[in-house]
């Protein structure tokens, strides 16, 4: 008994028959988007809202003529490579040759539709019409991003990739030394994690319009780094020499997102300690935006100055992704260290120490397993620790960067998001 095209792909025919008004109904959505950009300079151009349903309707009949070998859509995928060659080469002269490749592109793409359809998933074929009506109706803007975007980003944003895509799955999983039970591999994994989330930031505060005021400078700026955000932002209030509401929200804004950035990390890696620190971690968050909602209802809408707040260094930089990856590497022997020799006393002094650094290796490290003999109580008061004396340092910074008249009430506002995290400790400690 000769096997049928349906018992080939395993489908019914009420199966097939949705998967076929499915592929005409996207080469029908992508022609309306074809013809929208292409056929108003040039009714000849071949593709549109008829085409392209035939296309994919043919495409359709030659596969499930020979499904397991495709023998005959491969054929008239040729014949239309062969025909849209044609086309190409009787449209370009010498004064005007034919050089873009999106017509013929399109085309090939709407024929191949109909196998799509009929083997892959729904979202598969979904996915692709609209990412290609994107690419077509979105032409102006992404040329215009060549000029916008400098080509060291570009090669950077390559170097990254080589390193997530083509490194990362090749560095060793099991530990390498007796020092931290940290493996090259969570070395890595935190070291992409935190330059993920940074150039995410990085490409909104360089890219995202932004009206000029400094509140979402300052917020975009706090998923990137609250502490250099307070620096900038204390400087610009004593440049100005005048206790600015807007600069004061500002400040508080960048560390009371820095509780979401912590929250989304503990989150990723451990969701466990992440549940355990939700409701800390929350009400800080709650509480910090109160305080920035306090200080902006004291603004003069009308007077709202222009931010000073310029985006840092690109952060998928190789040198960047060095540093942290060391400092990584130095607490996460610090923690197996002190956790073995101190026990939990150890690490809560070496979150107050942590806290006036960098807290993002301290809380990688402990939520990837660094310190595997505290419980989870005491991971989550030693990260509440550490962003309590974090918030210390950028109350400090303020106060020294923008001199106590001029930046009392942000400090205020940060000592109070201190003082929330170390409740957040007692309690997790069951001292109250």
């Amino acid at each position: 008994m000769i096997d049928s095209p349906l018992h080939a792909l395993a489908l019914t025919p009420i199966e097939l028959a949705g998967r076929l008004s499915l592929a005409l109904a996207m080469a029908i959505f992508v022609g309306l988007a074809f013809e929208e950009i292409y056929k108003h300079e040039e009714r000849d151009v071949p593709g549109g809202v008829r085409t392209f349903p035939m296309l994919a309707l043919g495409g359709t009949m030659l596969y499930l003529v020979d499904p397991d070998h495709a023998l005959a859509f491969v054929a008239g995928l040729l014949g239309l490579a062969a025909w849209l060659y044609a086309y190409v080469r009787a449209k370009s002269t010498a004064a005007a040759p034919v050089l873009s490749l999106m017509v013929p592109a399109t085309n090939m793409l709407v024929y191949g539709m109909g196998p799509i359809a009929v083997t892959q998933p729904p979202w598969i074929l979904v996915a692709v019409s609209v990412a290609a009506v994107l690419l077509l109706g979105q032409r102006e803007h992404m040329h215009r991003l060549v000029s916008v975007i400098p080509q060291d980003e570009v090669l950077t944003a390559g170097k990254f990739l080589i390193l997530a895509g083509v490194i990362f799955p090749l560095v060793p999983r099991e530990p390498i030394v007796a020092w931290t039970p940290i493996t090259p591999y969570q070395v890595w994994l935190a070291v992409l994690a935190i330059s993920t989330l940074s150039y995410a930031s990085y490409l909104l505060q360089r890219y995202l319009p932004s009206r000029g005021d400094t509140l979402i400078p300052a917020i975009l700026g706090g998923t990137y780094s609250s502490t250099a955000t307070t620096v900038v932002l204390a400087r610009e209030q004593r440049r100005l020499a005048s206790a600015r509401p807007e600069i004061s929200a500002g400040i508080v804004a960048a560390t009371t997102v820095m509780y979401l950035r912590t929250t989304c990390i503990i989150l990723i890696f451990d969701q466990g300690l992440g549940l355990t620190m939700l409701p800390f971690l929350g009400t800080s968050f709650l509480i910090g935006g109160l305080v920035v909602a306090r200080e902006w209802s004291r603004v003069d809408q009308g007077q709202l100055m222009k931010s000073s707040l310029r985006p840092a260094s690109n952060p998928l930089a190789l040198g960047s992704a060095a540093v942290f990856a060391s400092l990584f590497v130095v607490v996460s022997i610090l923690a197996a260290w002190v956790s073995g020799h101190l026990g939990e006393r150890g690490i809560m002094g070496l979150a107050a120490i942590s806290g006036v650094t960098d807290i993002d290796p301290f809380v990688l490290n402990l939520v990837q397993g660094g310190a595997p003999t505290i419980s989870k109580s005491v991971l989550g008061a030693g990260i509440l620790i550490a962003i309590a004396s974090n918030n210390i340092l950028k109350a400090a910074y303020a106060v020294g960067f923008g001199t106590a008249r001029y930046c009392r009430r942000p400090a205020l506002g940060l000592l109070i998001l201190a003082t929330t995290s170390l409740v957040g400790t007692a309690i997790l400690l069951g001292i109250v």
